[in-house]
């Protein structure tokens, strides 16, 4: 009951996996917050985009360019404010006049002169050629009113506080100007900036001259700062763009590169799983030698290791149906048979194939169950040292002591030269019980072909950084063209007269799969003196210490 609820519980797992082939996956980006449902081609352009458009961001911080700009033509304004104001306190008339008109002409400035009560005394575009016009927007193409909106989004963006507009009044008095009261209350220097008809700032500076309550007014249009910052916007905005073009195509080479053979990929493994084409390809990708090709070439060997398994693992079923078939079928004809004869002698008999037969299924059943489990449980053991010697010599005596060698004594032969490599010098990594149970098939195997008498040798030697032990019999040998099946599962060459049943098949097969386990090799070859019979020889990686 308990395995019936195991199996339908496992194949509701399998049809949600089968329904929800990516459920893993998408919990694990719901757990992330990650936007897993975004193609990869979308989240890596976004990458390099985002990445250009913190850079682009710094086109608002050229704000605070403007800034400093500002700031120190505000020292400028004030310095010439006070450097002109002191000359002019020392002169009358017209010699203050001439003074004015070239101080404004040369400084591109426009100088003012209030007398103490607010009267206009000299203007410097009144006695010279004004020496800058303020630009009427209207008469300017529409690139400069593209830049002008431009510039007012930035500063709403920024926040910037708004620069009210200038205001030329010709021959108004000083009310007109509050930086002039506040120049005269304060007795210094004062500055302030107002924004021209085409938004480029107007410096203005008042300043007190000599102690008669004279003020001095100085403006100047600093057009130069708005085509500062403008050309620096510009430049930065085509560097920008350019390198946002180029990102977008690496960009999508990129995610041409990665996504297309993923998605080839993709598409391979999921005929794989839905397992309706056994002769799915799926691409190596063997020019590419990076990650993708790495992870191509390991799901191709991948899948070809897993159809490899499932077919070992239907022909073994097959297999165990075929070695169970005949001996359950000698014991049904032995028990229907039991009720038809009278003769006590021949039902001893009957009793006694099926009593055989039910021996030969249970010793079949075991083996099978060994051999079906030995790949899980070696792949969760810990390999510790293993003496091979000491091993050897435990089993030879063990045996010896059960008198299950029959009449082959088993000798123990250790070559010459292997103490050259120390303490250690036949010690390999491994389950010594695993271990024991290949020298057990081997020479189980090597006794059932031996005649009575022949001894069984048993050979271990270093060779480098390997430690080889050599079974050896004096059978007939193993054809050559045999020495590789026999290896196989439910495969055996029964010696003449041996009774059926006595051997699975599965001996060898066991063997050679606990000695790949420990990373080794087992080979069936011919005896090395030339000798009739088989040699059967199993290499292990040499135990390295700690």
């Amino acid at each position: 009951m308990a395995e019936h609820h195991r199996t339908k519980r496992s194949k509701s797992s399998r049809a949600t996996s089968s329904r929800h082939p990516l459920s893993g996956k998408a919990s694990l980006g719901v757990r992330l917050g990650l936007p897993w449902r975004v193609s990869l081609t979308a989240r890596i352009l976004a990458v390099n985009v985002i990445a250009l458009a913190l850079l682009a961001g710094s086109l608002f911080y050229l704000d605070s360019y403007r800034r400093e700009l500002l700031d120190e033509r505000y020292r400028l304004a004030a310095s010439q404010a006070e450097i002109v104001a002191h000359a002019l306190s020392g002169t009358e008339g017209d010699q203050r006049r001439d003074l004015i008109a070239r101080i404004g002409s040369s400084e591109t400035l426009r100088l003012r002169l209030f007398d103490a009560k607010g009267h206009l005394i000299a203007d410097s575009f009144a006695l010279a050629p004004p020496s800058y016009t303020l630009v009427d927007p209207a008469t300017e193409p529409w690139l400069q009113d593209a830049a002008r909106a431009l510039d007012s989004g930035m500063n709403f963006v920024l926040g910037s506080p708004p620069v009210p507009p200038y205001h030329d009044n010709p021959g108004a008095n000083a009310s007109a100007w509050p930086e002039i009261a506040t120049a005269l209350a304060n007795g210094r220097t004062e500055v302030s900036n107002e924004a021209a008809p085409d938004q480029t700032p107007v410096i203005i500076a008042a300043t007190p001259v000599g102690d008669r309550g004279d003020a001095l007014l100085v403006t100047r249009n600093a057009r130069d700062i708005t085509e500062n910052v403008r050309m620096a916007r510009q430049t930065l905005a085509i560097i920008v763009g350019g390198a946002l073009g180029v990102s977008i195509l690496l960009s999508l080479f990129l995610a041409r590169t990665i996504v297309e053979p993923l998605r080839k990929l993709v598409r391979a493994t999921v005929r794989v799983r839905l397992g309706r084409d056994r002769s799915v390809v799926v691409p190596r990708l063997p020019d590419r030698r990076d990650e993708i090709g790495l992870l191509a070439r390991a799901v191709s060997d991948m899948s070809g290791a897993l159809r490899q398994r499932i077919d070992a693992v239907e022909s073994f079923a097959a297999d165990v149906a075929h070695e169970l078939k005949n001996p359950l079928t000698s014991l049904r004809s032995a028990l229907e048979s039991l009720d038809r004869v009278e003769d006590a002698d021949l039902r001893r008999q009957l009793l006694g194939i099926a009593k055989d037969d039910v021996r030969r299924i249970d010793f079949l059943v075991t083996e099978i169950a060994d051999a079906s489990r030995i790949d899980a449980e070696l792949s969760r053991t810990t390999f510790e040292p293993v003496d091979m010697l000491r091993l050897v010599r435990a089993l030879v005596n063990e045996r010896e002591q059960r008198g299950v060698n029959g009449n082959c004594p088993v000798e123990i032969l250790e070559a010459a030269g292997v103490d050259a490599y120390g303490a250690d010098r036949l010690v390999v990594p491994g389950d010594a019980g695993r271990l024991e149970r290949v020298l057990q098939n081997l020479i189980d195997n090597a006794i059932s072909f031996s005649p009575a008498g022949a001894p069984i040798e048993i050979m271990l030697t270093r060779e480098a950084q390997r430690v080889v032990i050599a079974v050896s019999d004096h059978g007939p040998g193993i054809p050559e063209p045999a020495r590789e099946r026999i290896f196989e599962r439910f495969h055996s060459l029964r010696p003449s007269g041996e009774e059926f049943g006595k051997h699975s098949g599965l001996g060898l097969a066991i063997a050679r799969t606990i000695v790949e386990a420990h990373f080794g090799k087992l080979r069936a070859t011919d005896r090395i003196d030339g000798e009739h019979g088989a040699r059967l020889v199993f290499s292990l990686p040499a135990w390295q210490g700690e």
